[in-house]
């Protein structure tokens, strides 16, 4: 017995090494999103090349997880299937983000543009081949149910503070004490955000324990193997998947709500340096920090124990819907809020506003497992790997449709960074309201399309009695 629970039970110093990774997986993104501001406030980026940049990375992105996926899971090592690929992900991500950032404002926008475009595939590149086998190898961490709660809370935690360090750059990078110009700033921050972040993302790999895979039956890994898995997965079970209706409307309001909302998230900078502060960005000063960094506090230690507690007391379904109409509420504040000379306003609205996307992953996850019941009582077949992979698919696809939207955005109101707001009063109030009520359009289609979800409590209580029938019965006729 005490064997079995060694196994199982996880030292603490091994769950905070993962969660130590997650801080990794989280801060390249994080600040990579701000630094992007630079290539159109800076170096002249029209906004529909700002949009490509978003956009072709990230899908290929999602293209390559399934690939990563497929190569991890059948990888024979004596460090085990994931430790490689992070130690190795970790280090490639780290030095291309440092020279993605070398650009310089002599150089040709064509030339920039091309050069921070290829260096960006290799870094999505690097964090694919970092990522996808560092979540596996938390899976793989323990056998135990709690205790992998246990594990994902702790680098959930850990992780989250990425959310609330990376808008501090938006200080440091247009302060002039600090940095003569923001795209100075950039390449000398990349090296100091790169280093520690590198670190970070190869902790998991030296000091998480796996086994040797050298003897394993694994299928051997080619390129036929790996189109092959390809196929299967988006010809069969991504069918099968989208047949439940209640998958299909967890898929698509995630993506309605994540993708209006990362939409109008890359604009945060514009519309409070030009709409309070007159496009001076030294003197928005702590402003556009503080946007971020109380909305991150606020979903960490007010969101989602709110919301938790909510879905307990009136049911999941209702919980969403509350707290998403709160998020609408936000939104509408915000467009009153934003008063120029009068920053601090807005700070009324955050809490209100941090419901929507701060709430979005608590409840859907949660339902994402009661719809995985109703696929094994459909197919007979335990598929969390696969349903999780679809739906996070939607969310990075979503991403990249919101990168591209962002400079489409910027160019259908004629926004010009060169201009000040008097210059273009139409334009900054054009991405002012873009930056309100288009979010908050896509959180109320979201709401429509959920208003008769169908997994509820009892429901899924019931669907649960049929498994367990199911298993018993199975059981006996092993045992006959």
């Amino acid at each position: 017995m005490g064997k079995e629970i060694s196994k199982n039970i996880v030292p603490m110093r091994q769950k905070v090494a993962f969660g130590v990774g997650m801080l990794a997986n989280q801060m390249f993104p994080a600040i990579l999103g701000i630094f992007m501001v630079v290539l159109v406030q800076d170096l002249g980026f029209p906004g529909w090349v700002w949009g490509i940049i978003y956009f072709f990375p990230r899908i290929f992105d999602a293209i390559t997880d399934p690939i990563m996926g497929y190569i991890s899971d059948n990888t024979r090592s004596k460090w085990g299937r994931r430790r490689p690929f992070v130690l190795i992900g970790g280090i490639v991500m780290g030095i291309a983000y440092i020279i993605m950032w070398q650009l310089f404002r002599e150089n040709s926008l064509q030339f920039n543009f091309w050069y921070f475009f290829l260096w960006s595939l290799v870094f999505y590149i690097g964090l694919t081949i970092f990522s996808v086998p560092y979540v596996a190898m938390g899976y793989e961490m323990s056998d135990d149910f709690h205790e992998r709660t246990s594990i994902m809370a702790i680098a959930q935690w850990i992780g989250q503070w990425a959310w609330v360090i990376a808008p501090l750059f938006w200080i440091i990078m247009y302060d002039p004490n600090w940095f003569p110009s923001a795209d100075v700033a950039v390449r000398q921050l990349a090296i100091w955000v790169a280093i520690p972040c590198t670190i970070c993302a190869i902790v998991p790999a030296i000091f998480i324990k796996s086994e040797s895979t050298l003897d394993k039956d694994y299928e051997p890994i080619s390129f036929s193997k790996v189109v092959g898995s390809l196929k299967k997965i988006f010809h069969t079970t991504v069918k099968e998947a989208f047949k439940i209706k209640e998958f299909r409307k967890l898929c698509l309001a995630t993506f309605l709500i994540f993708n209006a909302f990362n939409t109008v998230a890359a604009l945060t900078f514009f519309v409070i340096v030009y709409k309070l502060f007159n496009g001076d960005a030294a003197a928005s000063g702590i402003w556009v920090s503080l946007f971020g960094c109380i909305g991150a506090l606020g979903t960490t230690f007010i969101v989602i124990p709110v919301v938790t507690w909510m879905s307990k007391v009136m049911g999941k379904r209702e919980a969403f819907l509350l707290s998403q109409g709160i998020s609408v509420i936000g939104y509408i504040m915000l467009w009153f809020l934003f008063v120029p000379g009068k920053p601090w306003m807005y700070i009324i609205a955050l809490p209100f506003f941090s419901f929507g996307i701060g709430s979005l992953f608590t409840i859907m996850m949660s339902m994402t497992a009661d719809v995985i019941d109703i696929d094994e009582l459909n197919s007979g077949l335990r598929r969390e790997g696969i349903f999780g992979a679809i739906y996070w698919w939607m969310v990075k696809i979503g991403f990249a449709i919101a990168g591209g939207l962002s400079g489409v955005i910027i160019a259908i109101v004629g926004f010009n960074p060169d201009l000040s707001t008097v210059e273009q009063q139409s334009a900054v109030d054009g991405l002012h309201a873009f930056f309100c009520f288009f979010p908050m359009i896509g959180t109320l289609i979201a709401m429509y399309i959920m208003r008769d979800y169908g997994v509820s409590e009892e429901r899924s209580n019931e669907i649960r009695v049929k498994l367990n029938k199911r298993r018993e019965g199975y059981n006996l006729n092993v045992i006959e």
